[in-house]
């Protein structure tokens, strides 16, 4: 949450207890809680996990699993992963009717969005499948 410099001054100077930046708050004028309001729901966007992303879109993990055709655990286990394939993430944002997109962001650059990673590719035959369709039967 931003508190002004004023404020920060403030608070060093007394000893704080743990409700008086609550009351503090509930001192300042209209227009300044709702900006502090406001920058705290952005912080707060800026970063969740994906459990939280669930529970913010109002989906169950029974519900994602249920788009996702794997049961509730395989759901749960997602959620706590920390790395995963990013056709699994894309998968499970599909699954809770959203959208994923990836930017690469460089200093010297504006942003780039990159197409197409984590989209599922054709499937290829494998060799043996290749090499069973050429075999030709000397059976007589």
């Amino acid at each position: 949450m931003a508190v002004t410099g004023t404020a920060m001054t403030t608070i060093k100077r007394k000893r704080v207890r743990k409700d008086s930046l609550n009351d503090f708050i509930a001192r300042l004028p209209a227009s300044e809680r709702r900006r502090i309001e406001a920058r705290a729901k952005e912080l707060i966007a800026e970063e969740m996990s994906l459990q939280d992303l669930r529970r913010a879109v109002g989906k169950t993990q029974t519900a994602v699993a249920r788009r996702l055709k794997v049961g509730q655990d395989a759901v749960s286990k997602l959620e706590t992963r920390s790395d995963m394939y990013i056709s699994t993430l894309r998968g499970f944002i599909e699954a809770m009717g959203g959208e994923l997109e990836l930017v690469a962001q460089f200093p010297d650059r504006p942003p780039v969005r990159l197409e197409e990673l984590g989209t599922l590719a054709p499937r290829r035959r494998s060799r043996r499948s290749r090499d069973q369709g050429r075999r030709v039967s000397t059976a007589r």
